[in-house]
Formats: structure tokens, C-alpha cells, sequence
């Protein structure tokens, strides 16, 4: 007989979408309600109504803990790491890519001239999609755990790699370049019929202000600045802000995985 353990286990196994609820604290204590967001199959024993918390935790972006009629759970996201996307075979790009292995993230490289497209320039990425942009993406494999860079600076390239990334289901799209770089950008966007709403999905200049000049530097502002939409979050500095530092995560009980800090590392290297 399958028991609510097993229908976690089942759910990691799948590698589908899915949020896994126990209730620590309130009469329905110990009790699982996991739901697949790929098939719509909800089981367990836990209240039904959590079901309805799943965009909560998704917002999220990791495991966390939730209060829901008064009952305090854990809700535990299983499914792909965020995917990183990357067009231009820059030496930003590798950075970026060498950070989203730090993290646990996938990443691809997308280009079109196949010389710059080398395992050798980007060894941390763990794919290489060779065309322009409106080709190679849709190759990529663009969901709503897509985060997409435009590092070009080439209007025959960075144009149709916007349109295409503020197409998909993306939850990040960015695009670097000086404030001049951006203006310019958007004339032509404006020119490809790319309408206001989807433009204004565009996060350009990328990246957070830290002062950061150097590739590295400046990859690290980009990946912070996806850690922050991914959770909601502005990107401010912490002593300016209110309410916890940290997303709220699950207690260390014995037997419950706690949830891991999205911390970017301090130290890169330099490839």
C-alpha cells in the first residue's frame, strides 16, 4: 500500500513541477498533501485547501514554510532547477555560466557565429545551441524556470532574442548595456511592433547596482538580481529593508530536509 511518503518520493522521482505539504504544527499534525503541477494528481491526507498555496511557494523559489488556516506546513518545491540562458559567447557569459553551476543551476549558451561558440570559451556551460537567436532559443527550451540574458550588443541579434525571451513564459528576462545602449534598443523594439506590456518585462541595464566593472563582477550583480525577482524580492541592501532577512525555510526537525540558502558565492574564478 502506497503511503504519503511514497507519493513524495514519487513526485522527486519524476522530476515534474510539484509541491510537497506537511503540516508541522495543528490538529492535522504529520499529515503530506503532494501536488503535481504537471499531471494536476493531488494526494494525501493533509487538507485539501493547501492545494490552493502552490503559487505562494512558487513565488518562493524554494522549499518554506506557510501558515494556512491556522496550520503552520511545510511546503517542500520539487522540479528543475532554474535554467540560465545566455545569448552571446561572452566572457560575462562564462561568468554567468560559472556561477549558475554554483548554484545548482542548468545553463545554455546560444549563438550564432561558431567560432565564439566554443566548449573552450564557456567551459561552464552546460550546453551550446549554434544559430541566431529566433532559431536557437525555442531549441533551448524556454519555461517559466528560464532566466534569459542578451549580452550582445548587436541589434541583428539582441532585437529577435528580446522579442523571442518576452514571447515565452520566462521569469526573467535581462539585457545588457549602458543606458544609451538600452534607448537605442528600444526604438527598434518599438519599430519590431514588440508591444509596451512585453517590453516592460525587459530587466536593462541588467543586474543590481554594486559598482561592479569587471566580467565577474558584473555577472555576479546579474545573478543576484534574478535570486531577487525569483523570490519577490526588490534588491536592496538588507539594512534598508524590514521583515526577515531570509525567506522564511523550515525549522531543522528531525526527518525534514531543510531548505538550502540561494547564496551566490563570494569568490569566482577567473577562466
Amino acid at each position: 500500500m502506497s503511503t504519503e511518503s511514497d507519493d513524495v518520493a514519487a513526485l522527486a522521482a519524476s522530476g515534474h513541477r510539484g509541491v510537497a505539504f506537511t503540516v508541522l504544527e495543528g490538529p492535522a499534525i504529520g499529515r503530506k498533501l503532494v501536488v503535481d503541477l504537471e499531471t494536476g494528481a493531488v494526494s494525501g491526507s493533509a487538507p485539501a485547501a493547501l492545494a490552493g498555496a502552490v503559487d505562494e511557494v512558487r513565488i518562493v523559489g524554494r522549499s518554506t514554510t506557510i501558515e494556512h488556516d491556522g496550520l503552520r506546513v511545510l511546503a517542500e518545491l520539487f522540479g528543475p532547477p532554474v535554467h540560465l540562458v545566455v545569448v552571446g559567447a561572452y566572457d560575462i557569459g562564462e561568468e554567468l555560466c560559472f556561477l549558475a553551476r554554483r548554484m545548482g543551476w542548468r545553463s545554455t549558451v546560444v549563438d550564432a557565429r561558431e567560432t565564439f561558440l566554443t566548449q573552450e570559451r564557456v567551459p561552464s556551460a552546460d550546453r551550446l545551441v549554434l544559430g541566431w537567436p529566433q532559431e536557437a532559443l525555442p531549441q533551448a527550451g524556454l519555461d517559466t524556470d528560464a532566466a534569459i540574458l542578451v549580452l550582445t550588443h548587436d541589434l541583428r541579434f539582441d532585437v529577435p532574442a528580446l522579442v523571442e525571451a518576452t514571447r515565452s513564459p520566462a521569469f526573467y528576462v535581462g539585457a545588457l548595456g549602458s543606458r544609451r545602449t538600452q534607448s537605442r534598443r528600444a526604438a527598434r523594439l518599438d519599430e519590431a511592433g514588440m508591444r509596451a506590456e512585453d517590453r516592460a518585462r525587459i530587466h536593462g541595464p541588467c543586474g543590481l547596482d554594486i559598482g561592479g566593472a569587471s566580467p565577474a563582477e558584473t555577472a555576479l550583480s546579474i545573478v543576484a538580481e534574478i535570486v531577487a525577482v525569483r523570490a519577490g524580492r526588490p534588491g536592496g541592501a538588507l539594512r534598508a529593508a524590514s521583515g526577515p532577512v531570509h525567506p522564511p525555510t523550515s525549522d531543522p526537525l528531525p526527518g525534514l530536509p531543510v531548505a538550502e540558502d540561494a547564496a551566490v558565492a563570494a569568490s569566482v574564478r577567473r577562466g
